[in-house]
């Protein structure tokens, strides 16, 4: 049995949240997040943290991020 816990191969609970489209959302979300906390970090000098980032992105650039996610699903 393999217990290396840094192994590629999802595992369990993993695999199923690998294949959620709900939790793939989620995920890429976050990465849009964490990019707009990155600019607007280096826009400021120091780091906004990150529930600064979430409330300025979620108010400011989540309805045309989700729009422009959408309309790429629709044609692909």
């Amino acid at each position: 049995m393999d217990t290396n816990k840094n192994s590629s191969k999802p595992s369990g609970g993993d695999f199923v949240l690998s294949k959620s489209s709900t939790y793939r959302e989620f995920l890429a979300e976050r990465e849009e997040i964490m990019k707009h906390k990155w600019l607007e970090s280096e826009k400021a000098g120091h780091d906004i943290g990150f529930e600064k980032a979430l409330m300025d992105w979620a108010l400011n650039h989540r309805e045309k991020w989700r729009m422009a996610r959408k309309k790429k699903k629709v044609s692909a």
